[in-house]
């Protein structure tokens, strides 16, 4: 008797084989027929222009977009949420691919700032950019800087170099209402 049932343990592990091997002819199949490009950039590029002025005319302060930045810098991401203190986003890969995002909101409050930020504290220093003087944060995951106003804040954070977060800084163009 010991011996019929350890010829059908013996079954068992090989047809699991078997099944095994045929699974991965299958998707190897699957994978030569199915056309894939490695070189394709899989970055989902979004056109923010209608969020924008969706923004600006919602908005209680002036929505911070871009204007002109090099075709290298791609949007990602946009969105405008009235109901989690008019918070507006839109996030961007830089030339070197790294993550920029700017994140306003009538929500200035330290947990807010901390949110977006990912937890970036303030370092007591600021940066001049344009006209404006903003406050450099840093923490473990993004960098960023921060701009506080009456009523609202504008953040722009990420993991890009200080460098690279004053470059989509000095491209911002701030408007609200109607004014396209």
């Amino acid at each position: 008797m010991g011996g019929v049932a350890g010829m059908k343990g013996k079954q068992t592990v090989w047809d699991m084989v078997r099944s095994l091997a045929v699974i991965g002819v299958v998707v190897a199949g699957i994978y030569i027929f199915i056309p894939h490009d490695e070189k394709a950039d899989p970055t989902h590029v979004v056109d923010y222009r209608v969020e924008t002025i969706t923004a600006r005319r919602a908005a209680p302060y002036p929505v911070a977009a871009p204007v002109g930045l090099p075709a290298q810098w791609r949007a990602t991401s946009v969105t405008y949420d009235r109901k989690a203190g008019n918070a507006w986003h839109l996030g961007f890969l830089d030339p070197k691919g790294q993550y920029v995002a700017i994140e306003q909101s009538s929500d200035a409050s330290a947990k807010h700032l901390a949110s977006v930020t990912q937890k970036a504290e303030p370092t007591g220093q600021t940066q001049q950019i344009g006209d404006l003087v903003w406050e450099r944060w840093e923490g473990e995951k993004y960098d960023a800087l921060v701009r506080q106003e009456q009523g609202y804040a504008t953040v722009v954070t990420g993991t890009a170099s200080f460098e690279d977060l004053g470059a989509m800084v000095a491209a911002l163009e701030f408007k609200q209402g109607a004014q396209q």
